[in-house]
């Protein structure tokens, strides 16, 4: 296995949410491995460990570049107030992973 590669993807959350208070932005971090694009480790501005240890499940040895099955996990099990950010934070960050391992669209 090559060395792994670490992304950040961030979000602004509902005005309402105490992550918002606390953090100012919903951010999400990934630590992938470029051979496979598998999630070894996430971690997410979560103001509850039992919302980090969720969010982890959700990613857990799935690939980043799944972003369609990634999207839909999240809708169909993630219900908290911070579910668009969720979303909107995991297109940025596999946005930033295709860049940094030269993916290219198509």
């Amino acid at each position: 296995m090559s060395t792994s590669v670490f992304v950040t993807g961030e979000a602004k959350a509902p005005s309402n949410n105490p992550i918002t208070s606390q953090y100012g932005l919903f951010f999400i971090a990934f630590e992938i491995d470029p051979d496979t694009h598998r999630i070894l480790d996430a971690e997410c501005s979560a103001t509850l460990a039992l919302t980090n240890r969720f969010v982890k499940g959700l990613f857990a040895r799935e690939r980043i570049t799944d972003e369609g099955l990634l999207t839909e996990r999240i809708s169909a099990r993630y219900h908290g107030s911070s579910q668009r950010a969720l979303i909107a934070a995991l297109h940025h960050a596999a946005t930033k992973y295709r860049t940094a391992v030269g993916i290219t669209a198509g």
